[in-house]
Order: structure tokens, then sequence, then C-alpha cells
């Protein structure tokens, strides 16, 4: 009862705050229902059956990237007395992240914005997903119904949050994760997505964006905001106890292994399912898919093998999540070959950011979630905008240059620009709520509290029973 009386005033005020917040956008989603524009719905005889199965399958593979892929990969690679711990970081992006997406964070997404902010965010007039219909939204997806293209695009925003759990993995309160992860999801994932795939957003390709930036399965909406944020993150909540003199090896490489093979079948649909039918261009995504992945792990397990004098299991499984990260912007404008270049540049890439130049500074990303997915998807982006080839998509119209090697020169100026903007609102976003969440509940867990693990102090079970089994 002590305890419980000492947390409580805190917790009050978060509960205060949160509530102050909610009500907050209410107000303001009351207001803007009034001015703001509406998406074009088409008839239900529009839908093809083929694109929604299809849609519906790849919505599936995305979430079985999160759990299982992400929970076991994440999981094999810390100590046991944080498996359970990590996994459930995982675990609870699954189910708090659906419930945001359907009060407040689709709409802020997908929506349509107003006045000077439509660039940026979408509005409030979908929350709790008021006017997402059965039939097609023809700006979206005109052959699949509006409820598809939010499931489907909910398991984006699910696992992208859950990508930064690998910098702070084995020393953040799992209270003050909730917390983050639901402030990240709505100050730095919602934007960007908006500004990147939203009608009106400033860098959408295919909808006149300012900055048309490609970026066809989220290279920069997902893997640079994780990536960059996991690594502020990292630094903000310093190092593991003991980090770098006490050796932190992976528990179990096998679990990761599982997790990485789940990961590259999964990412089929994130990649492939971003062409949103079952035509061709799912065909050109799926395929690049492969074989950026394959490229990026021959890549890092030759440079691991000059290096070391032997490959290992562990680095084959991150180069092929290192070529997953760099093609998904690229997966549906290059051909093949331009998918096994950028392939093979990232596994060398991310491999020198983890094993140089996470050494060279000392930062503590425990699961090179920075070095993977922030360097991945960087060069992954910047890739995008040399290898993107019209006759793979011509999004910028028949005819017209797509890439930089095809004479659409100023395509490297639209990819920087959009990375910059992630990195800015990457950068910016957590910080502040970092900041926020400190000061309210506190961020890691205490001293004895790490010593002894998050499995017991925060969920209060073990991953293995030794004395039972």
């Amino acid at each position: 009862m002590r305890c419980m009386a000492k947390m409580y005033p805190k917790t009050k005020k978060v509960a205060q705050w949160a509530l102050g917040l909610g009500l907050l956008s209410l107000a303001a989603g009351s207001a803007e229902a009034q001015t703001a524009g509406t998406l074009t719905t088409g008839p239900a005889s529009a839908i093809s059956n083929g694109d929604n199965a299809w849609m519906l399958v790849s919505a599936a593979l995305v979430l079985m990237m999160s759990g299982p892929g992400l929970a076991l990969f994440y999981g094999g690679l810390v100590r046991k007395k944080n498996i359970l711990g990590t996994m459930m970081q995982t675990f609870a992006m699954m189910a708090v992240v659906t419930v945001l997406w359907a009060v407040v964070t689709y709409s802020l997404a997908f929506g349509v914005g107003s006045g000077h902010f439509a660039a940026f965010i979408g509005g409030f007039h979908n929350m709790f997903l008021k006017g997402v219909p059965l039939t097609p939204i023809i700006e979206y997806a005109p052959t699949i119904p509006g409820q598809t293209f939010m499931v489907y695009q909910l398991m984006f925003a699910i696992i992208t949050p859950a990508l930064i759990t690998g910098a702070f993995a084995e020393r953040m309160k799992f209270s003050a994760m909730l917390v983050f992860m639901v402030l990240w999801a709505i100050i730095v994932y919602s934007p960007m997505a908006h500004m990147v795939w939203g009608v009106g957003g400033l860098l959408n390709a295919s909808l006149g964006g300012k900055f048309p930036c490609l970026d066809f399965a989220g290279g920069t909406v997902v893997h640079v905001t994780s990536g960059v944020s996991a690594l502020v993150t990292a630094l903000y909540l310093g190092k593991r106890l003991g980090y770098p003199q006490k050796p932190m090896p992976p528990h179990s490489v096998v679990l990761s292994f599982v997790g990485a093979c789940l990961l590259w079948v999964g990412w089929f649909g994130f990649n492939a399912g971003s062409a949103l039918s079952a035509g061709s261009l799912a065909t050109s995504a799926f395929v690049n898919t492969h074989f950026g992945a394959a490229a990026a792990a021959i890549g890092w397990a030759a440079a691991e093998w000059i290096r070391n004098g032997k490959p290992s299991a562990l680095g084959a499984i991150s180069g092929a999540v290192a070529g997953l990260v760099a093609i998904t912007p690229a997966s549906g404008f290059v051909t093949p070959m331009g998918a096994l270049w950028i392939g093979l540049i990232a596994g060398v890439f991310c491999y020198l950011m983890v094993v140089k130049v996470k050494n060279v500074f000392g930062y503590d990303d425990s699961l090179d979630a920075f070095g993977v997915h922030g360097a991945g998807g960087t060069i992954g982006a910047i890739l995008t905008g040399l290898f993107a080839n019209s006759g793979i998509n011509a999004i910028f119209g028949a005819g017209k240059a797509t890439g930089f090697f095809e004479g659409n020169h100023s395509q490297v100026v639209n990819q920087l620009v959009g990375v910059a903007i992630a990195w800015t609102i990457s950068i910016v976003g957590t910080l502040l709520i970092l900041f926020v969440v400190d000061k309210l509940i506190g961020l890691r867990v205490s001293e004895d509290d790490e010593r002894e693990g998050l499995d017991l102090t925060q969920h209060g079970e073990e991953g293995y029973d030794w004395e039972n089994a």
C-alpha cells in the first residue's frame, strides 16, 4: 500500500494529462469536421475480389512480422532474464496501437487535413473510424474496401514503434514504454505517414506533393523514423549497466534466426502489398524484396568474413533484415538488378554502421535498431532516387524519367528532402516525448530491477523456468 501511495500522484498526473489531451483532440476534431474535405468513395461494384484477398493476406503477413517475427528476433538477442519483457513490448504494440489507430491516428495519417497544415497532418473527421467505408476510397485504393486499406495500414503503424524497442531493450519501464509509444504514434508517425502517403501530403509522389519523395512501402515513414528515434532514445536513456565492459551476447541466436526468417516472409506482404492490388506492380515489389534481402545477406556476411575470418549466423540474418529495410522504399520502383545493387550496398553499409560507427561513438543501441533501420532506411531512400525506373513504375507520367540514372536528376534532391524531414521530426518529436514522460513517471527501471531483469520486475514471470523443466 505504501508503494501504491508513492506511485499514485504521478499516475494521477499522467491520467489527467492524457484526459486533457483527449478532450483537446475531440474539441479540435469537432470544429475541424465542419471544414475539412472528404475523400471520394467508389461503388461496391468496383471492388476486385482478387485484389481484396491479396490485401487481406498481406495485412496478415505484416502483422506476422511483429508477432511472432520481430518478437522472436529481438527476444533472442537479449539476455534470458529479459526475453518476455522484450517480446511483451512488441505484443503490446499489437494491442495498444490498434485501439489508438481506430480512435485517432488513422484519421491523422490518412484523413484530409485543412488549411496550412493539410500538407503535414490529416484531420479529425475520421476519428473512431467514422466515414471509413466498406466501399473503395478512390484516392487510395479504388479496387478494395476502405476498411481493407485502413487495416492494412494499421499493421505498418504497429510494427514501426515496435522497432524502436530494440534500442532501449533491457532498461526501460513498461509503463513508460506504453506512454512513450502512444505519444510517438501521434506526434511522429502520423504526420510522417500523412506527408508521404496521405492526400495532400507534402512528400506524396503519387498525389502531387510539393517534394515528391519516392517511398513505396515505408523507407522514410517506417524505418528512418523508427531508427532515428531509436538512436535518440538510446542516447537519452544512457547505457545498460556494465556496457560495454561486460559482455552481453544474445541468449538464443536460434530464436532470432527463426524470427528473421519470419520477417523475410512477412516482408512480401509489407512491400508487395503496398501495390494495393494483385497486379504486375505487386509482382515487381515481391521479386525486388527477395533479391534485395538475399544480396544484403551476402554483403553483410562477406564483409564479416573478410574482417573476422568467418561469417556468423547472426551476421547473415542481420544482413537480410538490413536488405529488406533498404529495398522497402524502392521495391515498387526498381528493376531486379537495381534491387540486387541496393541490397548489396545496404548490407555492407549497415555492417559498418554496427561494427565501426557504433564503436567509435560508444552509444548503446542494444539490438542495433539504428544501425539496421535508421541507417538502412536512409541509404535505401537515397538509392531509390538513383535506381528508380519508369519502366517499372511511371509514377510521374508516361514518358517521364523517374530516377537519377534514367535522367531525372532532381529526384535525388526530393529523396534527401524526405530523409531530412524524417530525421528532423524523429529527433525533435522523440526528444520532446522522452522529456515529458521522464518528468511525469520516469523512463528507466532502477539499477536493482535492471540487474534482476525485466521479466520479473515488470511482469512478475520468467521466460525460462529451469527448476521445473
